[in-house]
């Protein structure tokens, strides 16, 4: 596959995943034939929107969306995937820590705002932080799978459960009660909702044993909005025939597709030589480039694997971090040193 590359210097960050506009109040006020949503990786999340733009005359252009969270202004980071459903755009937050651990309760949140408003200026945004509710239900929906997680090593679950549970004692926090020492760190990664409302989350970590990528249904996402009741987990998927052999591989992106299936990124579980815990302890996940892959999913049919279509080898990208399937072209954006570098071809 040839690729043409546009790049961006958006506030000197990196960008998470890609989300086509949807709004024709949004292009034309910006007077774009077409239009990406993308999340900035550092600061809050009402600093960290922007759009990645054509113009009618072919010239691309980035802007930095301003919002306001009002309460929550400075109190989430590391935005990962983006989502429409409804008129909204749902950020989901990586639920994650550091690459040296612990866990971040900051991390531990889903925003959303209306795709109409960013047309007419500062966006207002709501943000519901769930103070790892989210890492209680999909870690029991984990446990409850018929195939394997991927045991943490010692230094996964030292860094990232145990001493969070220590911090969150230490200091007398609520949230220590959803955490188990035999828990696994969660990373979201990607996220799509399915026509019934159903939010599917892509976990980079963990993976199944066997290192194929995660797939979680999650239910009643705009009702922590709406009637302030938490989101509820249910089945967990691993998604087969992607993963090359003896590697270990995580969601980077997921989007619905169309034809009713879904296209995504797989790839690596953490970025090499940056002190990553999860590649010290499993450095099979570390070298693999990312890949374009699709697959079906159908949840009457009780199954749990799923199987996936591997589309393209991405390589020698190691960092895809998101994508999109517009009038037969094919849109990536890379993690890359502040800036934010977008593919098509």
């Amino acid at each position: 596959m040839t690729l043409r590359l546009v790049e961006f210097v958006v506030a000197g960050n990196e960008a998470s995943d890609l989300l086509p506009v949807r709004s024709p109040a949004l292009l034309r006020a910006h007077r774009a034939r077409r239009g990406f949503w993308t999340v900035l990786d550092e600061g809050p999340v009402e600093r960290c929107l922007a759009l990645l733009l054509e113009r009618g005359d072919g010239e691309w252009v980035a802007h930095h969306v301003p919002a306001d969270a009002g309460p929550e202004n400075g109190r989430t980071e590391d935005g990962e995937a983006l989502a429409h459903h409804d008129g909204w755009v749902y950020v989901f937050g990586s639920h994650f820590g550091s690459k040296g651990g612990p866990l971040r309760p900051r991390r531990a949140f889903v925003a959303r705002f209306r795709e109409d408003d960013a047309a007419t200026g500062t966006v207002p945004l709501q943000v519901v932080r769930n103070r790892f509710r989210l890492h209680r239900a999909v870690n029991d929906a984990l446990a409850k799978a018929p195939f394997a997680p991927l045991p943490p090593g010692a230094r996964v679950r030292n860094r990232f459960i145990v001493e969070t549970l220590a911090r969150g004692t230490a200091r007398a926090r609520s949230w220590v009660t959803r955490l188990a020492e035999d828990d696994l760190p969660l990373n979201v990664e990607a996220a799509a909702f399915a026509p019934d409302g159903t939010a599917l989350l892509g976990l980079r970590f963990p993976v199944t044993a066997a290192g194929e990528p995660i797939l979680v249904e999650l239910t009643g996402v705009p009702e922590m909005f709406t009637h302030a009741e938490w989101p509820r987990a249910g089945r967990a998927y691993a998604l087969t025939g992607v993963t090359p052999p003896g590697a270990l591989v995580g969601f980077r992106a997921v989007t619905p597709t169309p034809d009713g299936g879904y296209a995504a990124v797989v790839g690596s579980i953490d970025a090499l030589g940056k002190g990553s815990v999860l590649l010290d302890d499993h450095p099979a996940g570390g070298a693999v480039t990312s890949r374009h892959v699709r697959f079906r999913w159908d949840p009457a049919t009780g199954d749990h694997l799923i199987p996936g279509e591997v589309v393209a080898d991405l390589a020698p990208f190691h960092h895809v971090e998101g994508l999109a399937e517009c009038d037969g072209v094919c849109f990536y954006v890379t993690d890359e040193d502040h800036r934010v570098a977008l593919w098509m071809g």
